[in-house]
């Protein structure tokens, strides 16, 4: 008899079902102290174990990126154009992102009283939060913090990842001025250390059910069952919606309307298939074959523009990714009654930017670099609790979103190489 094997994110979702009803069982019978004591903290766990694998994935992947555009001794020009493309793009879906959950600000749906009992239950980490905002320094302390002046300890602490970010594209940069044969060696290691850390990632995705339901359970006890949470996860996930939405049907139609000869309707209805098989393998890498083929078979992209901007895209274009991180990281600080700084929301920002090129294109994989940016800006990484139930269909939108990106930009290249040959 053939074993039923349930999706991961289904068992996400049971997980985070599981968990709200041993929150409920918990404060109807007097088993706060319980869960808090012997629940709760399966669900820290969890979120130690994403902690754990961020920086080395950021890392590589920044390096293997960085070091990768050596290809651009072949396709110089093109490879400047998809670049600066792929980074105003993300850019805009941030920014997109800042700007509906700043006007939507979705976590007001939490009352003052249970946001009070957030703070004590995280108080460490809020603590924490405020000195950061307390601190004072001068026009360029933002620059400043940048520069490590040891790297080992930078990599030792997640808060200071910004630091890690800029050494990794310091290193990967002067790899590509020693030269293909000097930088293959380390290359290989990093391909091979990449490998292995999206293996642990992917065990640790495996776990993510039961850390659900303890992050849940707990929340629920820490809560007392206010209905208000679930009324702003509800606005919150409207307010990811719409953002995609906005990207996918208004943002990308626009640049290829304005930059390229390709008709919209003809876009849009040539993208529908590669949007359905992004949207359920929810995995932008499975999706390149389909994403490929499109491009040049059917919207007319060169080969040569596909061949180099399709799968540099799959690894460092998350637009949906990037617009969808933003509204979560700045929904988890208005539930916990944080108030984010111009210096905390320019370091979203910036982080969620540069941190999409480290964004694994497998099914959840934001997960780990949402936990970086929670970090760097001293929101409690286990705030994460609060969207981990309803992140499947999130999940499967955004990724449409990106393969969408990735598209857009090849066509947009390739119209601009045309006209300048």
């Amino acid at each position: 008899m053939k074993k039923i094997r349930i999706p991961v994110y289904l068992q996400i979702f049971i997980g985070m079902s599981l968990g709200i009803l041993a929150g409920v069982v918990a404060l109807h019978t007097g088993g706060e102290s319980l869960v808090s004591h012997w629940v709760k903290p399966w669900g820290r766990i969890f979120i130690r174990l994403l902690q754990l694998v961020a920086i080395p994935l950021v890392f590589i992947s920044l390096v293997k990126g960085v070091a990768g555009l050596s290809d651009l001794s072949r396709f110089s020009r093109i490879g400047l154009k998809t670049v600066v493309l792929y980074l105003a793009t993300t850019v805009f879906a941030v920014l997109l992102g800042l700007a509906l959950v700043s006007i939507v600000k979705p976590g007001r749906f939490v009352d003052s009283a249970k946001t009070a009992a957030l703070e004590e239950s995280y108080s460490r980490a809020v603590g924490e939060m405020v000195e950061l905002q307390q601190e004072k320094g001068g026009p360029l302390q933002f620059l400043d913090e940048i520069i490590p002046d040891n790297i080992f300890s930078a990599l030792g602490d997640n808060r200071r990842m910004l630091q890690i970010i800029f050494f990794a594209l310091l290193l990967g940069v002067a790899m590509l001025g020693v030269g293909r044969e000097k930088a293959e060696p380390v290359m290989k290691l990093l391909h091979s250390l990449d490998g292995i850390v999206l293996k642990m990632i992917g065990y640790i995705i495996h776990l993510a059910p039961y850390g659900v339901l303890a992050l849940m359970a707990g929340l629920v006890v820490d809560v007392s069952g206010d209905i208000g949470i679930f009324s702003a996860l509800a606005a919150y996930a409207a307010t990811v919606v719409v953002g995609l939405l906005l990207l996918l049907l208004g943002f990308y139609p626009l640049l290829i309307r304005l930059f390229t000869r390709l008709p919209v309707k003809k876009f849009l209805k040539e993208m529908y298939p590669v949007q359905l098989v992004a949207f359920t393998t929810s995995s932008s890498a499975a999706t390149l074959p389909v994403t490929m083929d499109t491009a040049q078979h059917r919207l007319g992209v060169s080969e040569e523009v596909t061949s180099f901007v399709m799968p540099v895209g799959a690894t460092v274009n998350m637009d949906g990714t990037s617009c969808f991180q933003v509204i979560s990281v700045v929904f988890i600080a208005q539930v916990l009654g944080l108030n984010l700084g111009i210096e905390q929301l320019l370091i979203i920002v910036l982080m969620t930017v540069i941190s999409s090129i480290g964004t694994p294109s497998i099914p959840s994989g934001s997960y780990v670099v949402m936990t970086m940016v929670l970090t760097a800006v001293g929101i409690p990484a286990e705030g994460m609790a609060l969207i981990l139930g309803v992140d499947r269909p999130l999940d499967m939108l955004r990724t449409s979103v990106n393969v969408t990106g990735d598209v857009t930009v090849a066509a947009i290249v390739d119209k601009v190489s045309t006209v300048e040959n």
